[in-house]
């Protein structure tokens, strides 16, 4: 199985709640180097307006492999390196400590 390694933009298959369909979608690997499967992931979107505390729009999307312009949104999950179905690109400098300023925002961290 690849590993993916921080700041990595990868497309997931995010299961729906049944576990019958999945849609594909972008995100941002936010873990360092580990033995595990899982990845911790930051999803991004394309739904760029009304964004919350600690969301906002990357400002180097192209060079990060995306089509669109896109936005990182709140929340940290776990998933599967089975269900990353490949990398896109990687994140900026100027993205990467944003998204890091954002995560500990969000956790509480800062």
């Amino acid at each position: 199985m690849p590993s993916f390694s921080k700041n990595e933009v990868v497309l997931v298959r995010y299961p729906f709640s049944d576990l019958i369909a999945a849609k594909i979608r972008p995100a941002v690997v936010v873990n360092g180097p580990h033995a595990s499967e899982d990845c911790l992931i930051v999803p991004l979107t394309s739904r760029t307006n009304r964004l919350g505390v600690g969301e906002f729009v990357l400002a180097d999307w192209q060079a990060a492999g995306l089509n669109v312009p896109s936005a990182v949104k709140r929340g940290v999950y776990t998933v599967h390196g089975s269900l990353i179905l490949k990398s896109v690109g990687r994140l900026s400098s100027r993205d990467s400590q944003r998204v890091g300023q954002s995560l500990r925002q969000w956790l509480g961290l800062s």
